[in-house]
Protein backbone atom coordinates (compact mmCIF):
# COMPACT_ATOMS: atom_id res chain seq x y z
CA UNK A 1 0.00 0.00 0.00
CA UNK A 2 1.37 3.38 -0.97
CA UNK A 3 2.58 5.73 1.72
CA UNK A 4 0.23 8.52 2.71
CA UNK A 5 0.92 11.73 4.56
CA UNK A 6 -0.60 11.31 7.97
CA UNK A 7 -2.08 14.34 9.70
CA UNK A 8 -4.06 13.72 12.86
CA UNK A 9 -5.79 16.20 15.08
CA UNK A 10 -3.77 17.01 18.17
CA UNK A 11 -6.36 16.06 20.75
CA UNK A 12 -5.95 16.83 24.41
CA UNK A 13 -5.65 13.44 26.13
CA UNK A 14 -6.59 15.04 29.44
CA UNK A 15 -10.08 15.55 28.01
CA UNK A 16 -10.29 12.13 26.45
CA UNK A 17 -13.74 10.63 26.17
CA UNK A 18 -14.47 7.56 24.04
CA UNK A 19 -17.47 9.20 22.38
CA UNK A 20 -15.74 12.54 21.87
CA UNK A 21 -12.61 11.41 20.05
CA UNK A 22 -12.08 10.21 16.53
CA UNK A 23 -12.59 6.50 16.15
CA UNK A 24 -9.45 4.46 16.64
CA UNK A 25 -10.14 2.75 13.32
CA UNK A 26 -9.69 6.09 11.56
CA UNK A 27 -6.54 7.02 13.43
CA UNK A 28 -4.91 3.62 13.18
CA UNK A 29 -5.83 3.22 9.51
CA UNK A 30 -3.23 5.85 8.72
CA UNK A 31 -0.39 3.88 10.29
CA UNK A 32 1.89 1.58 8.28
CA UNK A 33 1.13 -2.09 8.81
CA UNK A 34 2.93 -5.29 8.16
CA UNK A 35 1.40 -8.20 6.37
CA UNK A 36 1.63 -10.10 9.61
CA UNK A 37 -0.64 -7.59 11.30
CA UNK A 38 1.86 -6.16 13.75
CA UNK A 39 0.72 -3.23 15.81
CA UNK A 40 -2.49 -2.56 17.64
CA UNK A 41 -6.02 -1.53 16.91
CA UNK A 42 -8.76 -3.73 15.59
CA UNK A 43 -10.32 -1.14 13.35
CA UNK A 44 -7.99 -1.22 10.34
CA UNK A 45 -9.24 -4.41 8.78
CA UNK A 46 -8.25 -3.27 5.30
CA UNK A 47 -4.70 -4.27 6.11
CA UNK A 48 -5.10 -7.40 8.16
CA UNK A 49 -7.74 -9.71 9.50
CA UNK A 50 -9.59 -8.50 12.62
CA UNK A 51 -8.54 -10.14 15.85
CA UNK A 52 -10.16 -10.59 19.21
CA UNK A 53 -8.62 -9.19 22.38
CA UNK A 54 -9.06 -9.36 26.11
CA UNK A 55 -8.14 -5.72 26.39
CA UNK A 56 -8.94 -2.46 24.66
CA UNK A 57 -6.94 -0.45 22.16
CA UNK A 58 -5.75 3.12 22.66
CA UNK A 59 -6.18 5.68 19.88
CA UNK A 60 -2.96 7.45 18.92
CA UNK A 61 -3.96 10.98 19.85
CA UNK A 62 -0.91 12.69 18.41
CA UNK A 63 0.28 14.57 15.37
CA UNK A 64 2.15 12.47 12.82
CA UNK A 65 2.41 14.99 10.01
CA UNK A 66 5.58 13.47 8.57
CA UNK A 67 4.85 10.22 6.71
CA UNK A 68 6.67 7.12 7.86
CA UNK A 69 7.87 4.48 5.40
CA UNK A 70 5.85 1.31 5.21
CA UNK A 71 6.74 -1.48 7.60
CA UNK A 72 7.68 -5.09 7.02
CA UNK A 73 7.40 -5.73 3.31
CA UNK A 74 8.45 -2.36 1.92
CA UNK A 75 12.15 -3.18 1.74
CA UNK A 76 15.33 -2.79 3.73
CA UNK A 77 14.61 0.84 4.61
CA UNK A 78 11.12 0.17 5.98
CA UNK A 79 10.28 1.96 9.21
CA UNK A 80 8.77 0.19 12.20
CA UNK A 81 8.20 3.39 14.19
CA UNK A 82 4.44 3.46 13.60
CA UNK A 83 4.17 -0.15 14.70
CA UNK A 84 6.27 0.59 17.79
CA UNK A 85 3.85 3.36 18.77
CA UNK A 86 1.03 0.85 18.47
CA UNK A 87 2.93 -1.64 20.60
CA UNK A 88 3.64 0.94 23.29
CA UNK A 89 0.01 2.03 23.38
CA UNK A 90 -1.09 -1.57 23.80
CA UNK A 91 1.55 -2.42 26.38
CA UNK A 92 0.67 -0.53 29.54
CA UNK A 93 1.94 -3.42 31.68
CA UNK A 94 4.35 -6.33 31.28
CA UNK A 95 1.31 -8.58 30.84
CA UNK A 96 -0.05 -6.54 27.95
CA UNK A 97 3.40 -6.31 26.35
CA UNK A 98 3.71 -10.09 26.43
CA UNK A 99 0.15 -10.59 25.16
CA UNK A 100 0.76 -8.28 22.20
CA UNK A 101 4.07 -10.00 21.42
CA UNK A 102 2.24 -13.33 21.55
CA UNK A 103 -0.43 -12.07 19.15
CA UNK A 104 2.16 -10.86 16.66
CA UNK A 105 4.13 -14.12 16.79
CA UNK A 106 1.01 -16.19 16.14
CA UNK A 107 0.04 -13.87 13.27
CA UNK A 108 3.51 -14.41 11.82
CA UNK A 109 3.14 -18.19 11.92
CA UNK A 110 5.03 -19.07 15.10
CA UNK A 111 3.69 -22.08 17.01
CA UNK A 112 2.79 -21.70 20.69
CA UNK A 113 4.43 -24.25 22.99
CA UNK A 114 3.58 -25.16 26.57
CA UNK A 115 6.41 -25.70 29.03
CA UNK A 116 4.36 -28.50 30.63
CA UNK A 117 4.13 -30.51 27.40
CA UNK A 118 6.59 -32.42 25.26
CA UNK A 119 7.86 -30.39 22.32
CA UNK A 120 7.88 -31.66 18.75
CA UNK A 121 10.47 -29.47 17.03
CA UNK A 122 11.78 -29.53 13.48
CA UNK A 123 14.51 -27.69 11.54
CA UNK A 124 12.98 -24.64 9.90
CA UNK A 125 10.28 -24.44 12.57
CA UNK A 126 9.31 -21.30 14.50
CA UNK A 127 8.09 -21.57 18.07
CA UNK A 128 7.55 -19.67 21.32
CA UNK A 129 6.29 -20.04 24.87
CA UNK A 130 5.33 -17.68 27.67
CA UNK A 131 5.73 -17.83 31.43
CA UNK A 132 3.57 -15.99 33.96
CA UNK A 133 2.02 -14.02 31.08
CA UNK A 134 4.98 -11.62 31.46
CA UNK A 135 7.99 -13.54 30.10
CA UNK A 136 8.38 -14.85 26.55
CA UNK A 137 10.93 -16.92 24.64
CA UNK A 138 10.62 -17.25 20.84
CA UNK A 139 12.96 -19.03 18.44
CA UNK A 140 13.40 -20.00 14.80
CA UNK A 141 15.40 -23.15 13.95
CA UNK A 142 17.85 -22.99 11.07
CA UNK A 143 17.27 -25.57 8.32
CA UNK A 144 20.88 -26.75 8.64
CA UNK A 145 20.92 -26.85 12.44
CA UNK A 146 22.89 -29.68 14.00
CA UNK A 147 23.19 -30.42 17.70
CA UNK A 148 26.10 -28.47 19.12
CA UNK A 149 25.47 -25.45 16.89
CA UNK A 150 24.86 -22.16 18.64
CA UNK A 151 21.92 -19.98 19.59
CA UNK A 152 21.91 -16.31 18.57
CA UNK A 153 19.86 -14.55 21.22
CA UNK A 154 18.60 -11.03 21.82
CA UNK A 155 17.33 -10.56 25.38
CA UNK A 156 15.37 -7.63 26.81
CA UNK A 157 12.78 -7.03 29.52
CA UNK A 158 9.07 -6.26 29.60
CA UNK A 159 8.81 -4.43 32.92
CA UNK A 160 9.30 -0.74 33.74
CA UNK A 161 9.33 1.25 36.99
CA UNK A 162 5.78 1.97 38.10
CA UNK A 163 3.41 1.99 41.03
CA UNK A 164 1.55 -1.23 41.89
CA UNK A 165 -1.52 -1.68 44.06
CA UNK A 166 -0.92 -3.12 47.50
CA UNK A 167 -2.79 -6.35 48.40
CA UNK A 168 -5.08 -4.17 50.50
CA UNK A 169 -5.27 -0.89 48.63
CA UNK A 170 -8.37 0.74 50.08
CA UNK A 171 -7.81 3.75 52.31
CA UNK A 172 -9.61 7.00 53.09
CA UNK A 173 -8.19 10.39 54.04
CA UNK A 174 -9.75 13.82 54.51
CA UNK A 175 -12.94 12.85 52.72
CA UNK A 176 -11.24 11.14 49.76
CA UNK A 177 -11.02 7.55 48.63
CA UNK A 178 -7.33 6.73 48.16
CA UNK A 179 -5.53 3.74 46.61
CA UNK A 180 -2.47 2.48 48.46
CA UNK A 181 0.44 1.56 46.20
CA UNK A 182 3.93 0.06 46.28
CA UNK A 183 6.85 1.52 44.35
CA UNK A 184 8.25 -0.91 41.78
CA UNK A 185 11.82 -0.33 40.64
CA UNK A 186 13.79 2.91 40.73
CA UNK A 187 11.32 5.34 39.25
CA UNK A 188 11.55 9.11 39.10
CA UNK A 189 8.52 9.29 41.36
CA UNK A 190 8.12 13.05 41.25
CA UNK A 191 7.16 12.73 37.56
CA UNK A 192 4.04 10.75 38.52
CA UNK A 193 2.44 13.75 40.23
CA UNK A 194 -0.33 15.63 38.43
CA UNK A 195 -0.65 12.99 35.70
CA UNK A 196 -3.92 11.50 34.49
CA UNK A 197 -3.51 7.96 35.76
CA UNK A 198 -5.47 4.74 35.64
CA UNK A 199 -5.04 1.01 36.33
CA UNK A 200 -4.16 -1.98 34.17
CA UNK A 201 -2.95 -5.51 34.76
CA UNK A 202 -4.09 -9.06 35.40
CA UNK A 203 -7.26 -10.24 37.10
CA UNK A 204 -8.31 -13.74 38.15
CA UNK A 205 -12.00 -14.25 37.42
CA UNK A 206 -14.31 -17.09 38.41
CA UNK A 207 -15.51 -18.78 35.24
CA UNK A 208 -18.29 -21.03 36.51
CA UNK A 209 -18.13 -24.63 37.74
CA UNK A 210 -15.28 -23.85 40.14
CA UNK A 211 -12.86 -22.91 37.33
CA UNK A 212 -10.90 -19.69 37.06
CA UNK A 213 -9.44 -17.70 34.19
CA UNK A 214 -6.76 -15.03 34.01
CA UNK A 215 -7.83 -11.91 32.15
CA UNK A 216 -6.08 -8.70 31.24
CA UNK A 217 -7.74 -5.40 32.02
CA UNK A 218 -6.91 -1.86 30.99
CA UNK A 219 -9.13 1.02 32.13
CA UNK A 220 -8.81 3.64 29.41
CA UNK A 221 -10.22 6.68 31.19
CA UNK A 222 -8.27 8.83 33.67
CA UNK A 223 -9.23 7.23 36.98
CA UNK A 224 -6.57 8.34 39.47
CA UNK A 225 -4.37 11.32 40.23
CA UNK A 226 -1.53 12.14 42.63
CA UNK A 227 -1.85 15.87 43.28
CA UNK A 228 1.14 17.98 44.21
CA UNK A 229 1.10 20.34 47.15
CA UNK A 230 0.49 23.95 46.13
CA UNK A 231 3.57 26.16 46.27
CA UNK A 232 1.73 28.44 48.70
CA UNK A 233 1.96 25.60 51.23
CA UNK A 234 5.55 24.64 50.34
CA UNK A 235 7.36 27.91 49.68
CA UNK A 236 10.88 26.43 49.58
CA UNK A 237 10.19 23.60 47.15
CA UNK A 238 11.92 25.27 44.19
CA UNK A 239 15.00 25.99 46.31
CA UNK A 240 15.20 22.84 48.38
CA UNK A 241 13.82 20.42 45.81
CA UNK A 242 10.71 18.28 45.65
CA UNK A 243 11.33 15.22 47.83
CA UNK A 244 8.13 13.20 48.15
CA UNK A 245 7.92 10.44 50.73
CA UNK A 246 7.05 7.31 48.71
CA UNK A 247 4.93 5.86 51.53
CA UNK A 248 2.84 8.89 52.46
CA UNK A 249 2.88 11.22 49.44
CA UNK A 250 2.50 8.78 46.53
CA UNK A 251 -1.08 7.73 47.24
CA UNK A 252 -3.39 8.26 44.25
CA UNK A 253 -6.77 9.88 44.75
CA UNK A 254 -9.71 7.84 43.42
CA UNK A 255 -12.84 9.77 44.35
CA UNK A 256 -14.60 11.87 46.90
CA UNK A 257 -15.59 9.68 49.81
CA UNK A 258 -18.90 7.94 49.26
CA UNK A 259 -21.46 6.99 51.83
CA UNK A 260 -20.28 4.05 53.92
CA UNK A 261 -23.09 1.89 52.58
CA UNK A 262 -21.79 2.37 49.07
CA UNK A 263 -18.11 1.76 49.74
CA UNK A 264 -17.65 -0.46 52.75
CA UNK A 265 -14.41 -2.37 53.15
CA UNK A 266 -13.28 -4.76 55.83
CA UNK A 267 -9.62 -4.18 56.69
CA UNK A 268 -9.32 -7.66 58.20
CA UNK A 269 -10.86 -9.46 55.25
CA UNK A 270 -8.74 -11.47 52.79
CA UNK A 271 -11.40 -11.19 50.08
CA UNK A 272 -10.37 -9.21 47.00
CA UNK A 273 -13.57 -7.21 46.98
CA UNK A 274 -13.09 -6.21 50.62
CA UNK A 275 -9.40 -5.34 50.25
CA UNK A 276 -10.08 -2.73 47.59
CA UNK A 277 -12.63 0.05 47.24
CA UNK A 278 -15.96 -1.22 45.95
CA UNK A 279 -15.95 1.66 43.47
CA UNK A 280 -12.67 0.40 41.97
CA UNK A 281 -13.98 -3.16 41.88
CA UNK A 282 -17.11 -1.96 40.08
CA UNK A 283 -14.97 -0.23 37.46
CA UNK A 284 -13.02 -3.46 36.95
CA UNK A 285 -16.14 -5.61 36.74
CA UNK A 286 -17.60 -3.28 34.11
CA UNK A 287 -14.40 -3.52 32.05
CA UNK A 288 -14.36 -7.31 32.34
CA UNK A 289 -18.12 -7.76 31.88
CA UNK A 290 -18.39 -9.85 35.01
CA UNK A 291 -19.84 -9.57 38.48
CA UNK A 292 -17.76 -8.03 41.26
CA UNK A 293 -18.11 -11.25 43.26
CA UNK A 294 -16.50 -13.16 40.39
CA UNK A 295 -13.26 -11.19 40.72
CA UNK A 296 -11.05 -13.44 42.83
CA UNK A 297 -7.79 -11.48 42.83
CA UNK A 298 -6.09 -8.61 41.07
CA UNK A 299 -2.53 -7.69 40.11
CA UNK A 300 -2.69 -4.10 38.92
CA UNK A 301 -0.26 -1.34 38.05
CA UNK A 302 -0.84 2.40 37.95
CA UNK A 303 -0.47 3.64 34.37
CA UNK A 304 -0.29 7.01 32.63
CA UNK A 305 -3.14 7.46 30.16
CA UNK A 306 -1.29 9.80 27.78
CA UNK A 307 -0.63 7.93 24.52
CA UNK A 308 2.81 7.40 23.04
CA UNK A 309 3.43 9.68 20.08
CA UNK A 310 5.94 11.47 17.92
CA UNK A 311 7.14 14.93 18.95
CA UNK A 312 9.74 17.57 18.34
CA UNK A 313 9.93 20.25 15.66
CA UNK A 314 10.45 17.64 12.95
CA UNK A 315 8.61 14.78 14.65
CA UNK A 316 12.02 13.25 15.23
CA UNK A 317 11.42 12.12 18.83
CA UNK A 318 9.24 9.50 20.45
CA UNK A 319 7.51 10.68 23.62
CA UNK A 320 6.28 7.75 25.68
CA UNK A 321 6.29 5.89 28.92
CA UNK A 322 8.01 2.50 29.18
CA UNK A 323 10.56 3.06 26.41
CA UNK A 324 12.88 1.38 28.90
CA UNK A 325 12.64 -1.33 27.85
CA UNK A 326 9.75 -1.95 25.49
CA UNK A 327 11.54 -0.16 22.66
CA UNK A 328 14.32 -2.76 22.81
CA UNK A 329 11.82 -5.59 23.24
CA UNK A 330 9.85 -4.59 20.17
CA UNK A 331 12.90 -4.06 17.94
CA UNK A 332 14.15 -7.53 18.93
CA UNK A 333 10.76 -9.15 18.41
CA UNK A 334 10.28 -7.62 14.98
CA UNK A 335 13.83 -8.48 13.95
CA UNK A 336 13.21 -12.16 14.75
CA UNK A 337 9.84 -12.21 12.96
CA UNK A 338 11.11 -10.41 9.86
CA UNK A 339 14.32 -12.44 9.60
CA UNK A 340 12.43 -15.74 9.80
CA UNK A 341 9.36 -15.12 7.64
CA UNK A 342 9.89 -17.88 5.11
CA UNK A 343 11.80 -21.12 4.73
CA UNK A 344 14.29 -19.31 2.51
CA UNK A 345 15.24 -17.04 5.42
CA UNK A 346 16.35 -20.10 7.39
CA UNK A 347 17.49 -22.34 4.53
CA UNK A 348 21.22 -21.74 5.04
CA UNK A 349 21.14 -21.07 8.78
CA UNK A 350 23.09 -23.46 11.04
CA UNK A 351 22.14 -21.71 14.27
CA UNK A 352 18.90 -21.06 16.15
CA UNK A 353 17.65 -17.47 16.35
CA UNK A 354 16.03 -16.54 19.65
CA UNK A 355 14.37 -13.66 21.50
CA UNK A 356 14.01 -13.77 25.28
CA UNK A 357 11.86 -11.14 27.01
CA UNK A 358 12.03 -11.26 30.80
CA UNK A 359 10.07 -9.67 33.61
CA UNK A 360 11.38 -8.11 36.85
CA UNK A 361 14.66 -6.69 35.50
CA UNK A 362 13.95 -3.41 37.28
CA UNK A 363 14.02 -5.16 40.66
CA UNK A 364 16.95 -7.54 40.19
CA UNK A 365 15.54 -10.33 37.98
CA UNK A 366 15.31 -12.81 40.86
CA UNK A 367 11.94 -14.36 40.05
CA UNK A 368 10.52 -17.32 38.16
CA UNK A 369 9.79 -15.00 35.23
CA UNK A 370 13.01 -12.99 35.54
CA UNK A 371 16.40 -13.43 33.88
CA UNK A 372 17.74 -14.84 37.13
CA UNK A 373 15.67 -17.98 36.58
CA UNK A 374 17.13 -20.64 34.23
CA UNK A 375 14.26 -20.17 31.76
CA UNK A 376 16.36 -19.41 28.70
CA UNK A 377 18.99 -22.05 29.34
CA UNK A 378 16.39 -24.69 30.12
CA UNK A 379 14.80 -23.82 26.78
CA UNK A 380 18.15 -24.10 25.00
CA UNK A 381 18.73 -27.53 26.54
CA UNK A 382 15.22 -28.71 25.64
CA UNK A 383 15.50 -27.42 22.08
CA UNK A 384 18.89 -29.02 21.55
CA UNK A 385 17.65 -32.31 22.98
CA UNK A 386 14.40 -32.18 21.02
CA UNK A 387 16.24 -31.78 17.71
CA UNK A 388 18.50 -34.79 18.38
CA UNK A 389 17.54 -38.05 16.70
CA UNK A 390 20.40 -40.05 18.19
CA UNK A 391 23.30 -39.78 20.61
CA UNK A 392 24.68 -36.26 20.24
CA UNK A 393 28.09 -36.96 21.68
CA UNK A 394 29.79 -35.77 24.83
CA UNK A 395 29.01 -32.26 26.11
CA UNK A 396 26.38 -31.36 23.52
CA UNK A 397 24.82 -28.62 25.67
CA UNK A 398 28.18 -27.19 26.69
CA UNK A 399 29.31 -27.08 23.06
CA UNK A 400 26.07 -25.33 22.17
CA UNK A 401 26.66 -22.63 24.77
CA UNK A 402 30.22 -22.04 23.58
CA UNK A 403 28.91 -21.52 20.04
CA UNK A 404 26.16 -19.17 21.21
CA UNK A 405 26.03 -15.38 21.45
CA UNK A 406 23.75 -13.09 23.47
CA UNK A 407 22.82 -9.48 22.78
CA UNK A 408 21.57 -7.90 26.02
CA UNK A 409 19.41 -5.03 24.75
CA UNK A 410 18.50 -2.36 27.28
CA UNK A 411 18.09 1.37 26.85
CA UNK A 412 21.21 3.56 27.17
CA UNK A 413 21.85 6.98 28.72
CA UNK A 414 22.01 9.61 26.00
CA UNK A 415 23.93 12.77 26.79
CA UNK A 416 21.65 15.41 28.34
CA UNK A 417 22.24 18.88 26.86
CA UNK A 418 21.58 20.52 30.25
CA UNK A 419 23.76 18.08 32.21
CA UNK A 420 26.61 17.18 29.87
CA UNK A 421 29.05 16.89 32.77
CA UNK A 422 27.22 13.73 33.91
CA UNK A 423 28.86 11.88 31.00
CA UNK A 424 32.52 11.01 30.49
CA UNK A 425 33.66 13.50 27.87
CA UNK A 426 34.70 10.94 25.24
CA UNK A 427 31.67 8.71 25.66
CA UNK A 428 28.56 10.82 25.19
CA UNK A 429 25.97 8.84 23.20
CA UNK A 430 23.56 10.94 21.19
CA UNK A 431 20.05 10.22 19.99
CA UNK A 432 19.63 9.45 16.28
CA UNK A 433 23.22 8.13 16.07
CA UNK A 434 22.72 4.38 16.40
CA UNK A 435 22.97 1.68 19.03
CA UNK A 436 25.22 2.19 22.06
CA UNK A 437 27.61 -0.56 23.18
CA UNK A 438 28.01 -0.40 26.96
CA UNK A 439 31.37 -1.07 28.64
CA UNK A 440 32.29 -1.37 32.32
CA UNK A 441 35.61 -2.64 33.65
CA UNK A 442 33.88 -3.82 36.83
CA UNK A 443 31.51 -6.05 34.84
CA UNK A 444 28.33 -4.12 35.47
CA UNK A 445 27.92 -4.71 31.75
CA UNK A 446 28.92 -8.04 30.17
CA UNK A 447 30.62 -6.59 27.08
CA UNK A 448 34.15 -7.82 26.33
CA UNK A 449 36.60 -6.84 23.61
CA UNK A 450 35.60 -9.91 21.60
CA UNK A 451 31.84 -9.44 21.89
CA UNK A 452 32.08 -5.72 21.17
CA UNK A 453 34.13 -6.40 18.04
CA UNK A 454 31.73 -9.02 16.71
CA UNK A 455 28.66 -6.84 17.24
CA UNK A 456 30.37 -3.84 15.66
CA UNK A 457 31.28 -6.00 12.66
CA UNK A 458 27.59 -6.73 12.13
CA UNK A 459 26.92 -2.99 11.96
CA UNK A 460 29.99 -2.27 9.84
CA UNK A 461 28.99 -4.75 7.13
CA UNK A 462 25.54 -3.16 6.91
CA UNK A 463 26.71 0.46 7.24
CA UNK A 464 24.96 0.94 10.56
CA UNK A 465 26.33 3.52 13.04
CA UNK A 466 27.46 2.46 16.51
CA UNK A 467 28.33 4.39 19.68
CA UNK A 468 30.06 3.43 22.92
CA UNK A 469 29.45 4.31 26.54
CA UNK A 470 31.34 4.07 29.83
CA UNK A 471 30.24 5.71 33.05
CA UNK A 472 32.41 8.30 34.77
CA UNK A 473 34.80 6.91 37.40
CA UNK A 474 33.25 9.14 40.06
CA UNK A 475 29.73 7.85 39.43
CA UNK A 476 28.01 4.56 40.05
CA UNK A 477 27.05 2.33 37.15
CA UNK A 478 23.74 0.62 36.56
CA UNK A 479 23.49 -2.90 35.24
CA UNK A 480 21.38 -5.11 33.00
CA UNK A 481 20.36 -8.73 32.54
CA UNK A 482 23.58 -9.16 30.53
CA UNK A 483 25.90 -10.08 33.43
CA UNK A 484 23.19 -12.28 34.98
CA UNK A 485 22.81 -14.36 31.83
CA UNK A 486 26.49 -14.29 30.89
CA UNK A 487 27.57 -15.62 34.28
CA UNK A 488 24.75 -18.16 34.39
CA UNK A 489 26.35 -20.62 31.98
CA UNK A 490 29.17 -18.68 30.32
CA UNK A 491 27.50 -17.40 27.15
CA UNK A 492 29.33 -14.69 25.19
CA UNK A 493 27.45 -11.42 25.71
CA UNK A 494 27.43 -7.83 24.50
CA UNK A 495 25.42 -5.13 26.29
CA UNK A 496 23.88 -2.50 24.04
CA UNK A 497 20.96 -0.10 23.95
CA UNK A 498 19.14 2.78 22.30
CA UNK A 499 20.12 6.22 23.64
CA UNK A 500 17.33 7.98 25.51
CA UNK A 501 16.63 10.83 27.91
CA UNK A 502 14.41 10.90 31.02
CA UNK A 503 15.06 7.24 31.80
CA UNK A 504 12.64 5.93 34.48
CA UNK A 505 10.41 8.97 34.20
CA UNK A 506 6.70 8.42 33.68
CA UNK A 507 7.33 10.01 30.27
CA UNK A 508 10.58 9.22 28.41
CA UNK A 509 12.11 10.30 25.10
CA UNK A 510 14.19 8.62 22.39
CA UNK A 511 15.05 9.28 18.76
CA UNK A 512 12.80 8.00 15.98
CA UNK A 513 15.77 7.11 13.75
CA UNK A 514 17.36 5.00 16.47
CA UNK A 515 14.35 2.66 16.51
CA UNK A 516 14.85 1.78 12.86
CA UNK A 517 18.63 1.54 13.27
CA UNK A 518 18.22 -0.85 16.22
CA UNK A 519 15.72 -2.96 14.27
CA UNK A 520 18.06 -3.12 11.27
CA UNK A 521 21.06 -3.96 13.48
CA UNK A 522 19.18 -6.74 15.28
CA UNK A 523 17.88 -8.13 11.99
CA UNK A 524 21.41 -8.02 10.54
CA UNK A 525 22.65 -9.86 13.64
CA UNK A 526 20.26 -12.72 12.96
CA UNK A 527 21.01 -12.80 9.24
CA UNK A 528 24.79 -12.51 9.26
CA UNK A 529 26.26 -13.37 12.66
CA UNK A 530 26.94 -17.01 11.78
CA UNK A 531 29.24 -16.02 8.90
CA UNK A 532 30.97 -13.29 10.94
CA UNK A 533 31.57 -15.55 13.92
CA UNK A 534 33.24 -18.23 11.77
CA UNK A 535 35.91 -15.73 10.71
CA UNK A 536 37.16 -15.15 14.28
CA UNK A 537 39.55 -17.60 15.90
CA UNK A 538 38.80 -16.65 19.48
CA UNK A 539 40.92 -19.12 21.46
CA UNK A 540 44.49 -19.73 20.25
Amino acid sequence: MANVTRQFLLLNPHHYHPQATLKSSFLLSKLPRSASGSGSGSGSGARYAPRSRNFSTTPLLCSLSHPLPQSSDAGANASIVGDLLDYLNESWTQFHATAEAKRQLIAAGFHLLNENDEWDLKPGGRYFFTRNMSCLVAFAVGEKYKVGSGFHVIAAHTDSPCLKLKPKSASSKAGYLMVNVQTYGGGLWHTWFDRDLTVAGRVIVRNGNDSFVQKLVKVQKPLLRIPTLAIHLDRTVNKDGFKPNPETHLIPLLASKLETSLDSTDKNSTSSKDAHHSLLMKVLSDELSCEVDDIMDIELSICDTQPSCLGGGNNEFIFSGRLDNLASSYCALRALIDSSKSSSDLSSEHAIRMVALFDNEEVGSDSVQGAGAPTMFQAIRRISSGLTDSYAGEGAFERTIRQSFLVSADMAHGVHPNFMDKHEENHRPMMQKGLVIKHNANQRYATSGITSFLFKEVGKIHNLPIQEFVVRNDMGCGSTIGPILASGVGIRTVDCGIAQLSMHSVREICGKEDIDIAYQHFKAFYNTFSSIDRKLNEDL
